[in-house]
């Protein structure tokens, strides 16, 4: 997987928002498929217009454990936004995930605001979904 800062370096570097739409695309090409068998109506984003699962796997320490992100959509940017939510949260403690705020680094590379309302509205949907299930690990 490519890391964050690769990510927020590339967008730097592209100028062109046709370039940026591109390498989204291309970062969800690389997006290990989820098996069939995760993509359940429990794992299902919803408020996505898109169809968006994501999974999560929970090791370590049981009060702050560490959370593993699976993702996948139907469509070809969405799934390239799940790439970039996945590696900024995916492997990380539920106490930073619970800290941390993606909107903050798709506006950093920006491109937040090239978004259209629905895969804006979806973005939020995931990234409220991750801070869900941190919130209710560290609370168990």
């Amino acid at each position: 997987m490519t890391t964050l800062d690769q990510i927020i370096d590339d967008f730097a570097f592209l100028d062109e928002w046709e370039d940026r739409y591109r390498y989204v695309i291309e970062l969800g090409k690389a997006l290990p498929d989820m098996p069939d068998a995760k993509r359940t109506s429990e794992n299902k984003v919803q408020g996505c217009a898109s169809q968006v699962w994501l999974a999560t796997q929970a090791t370590g320490d049981p009060e702050d454990p560490v959370l593993l992100f699976e993702g996948e959509s139907d469509a070809h940017i969405v799934r390239g936004l799940v790439a970039i939510v996945l590696t900024i949260y995916s492997g990380k403690r539920a106490s930073e995930i619970s800290r941390l705020d993606a909107i903050v680094t798709f506006s950093k590379i920006g491109l937040i605001e090239h978004l259209s309302t629905q895969r804006a509205n979806g973005l939020r949907s995931m990234i409220r979904r991750i801070k869900n299930e941190a919130e209710t690990r560290l609370a168990a």
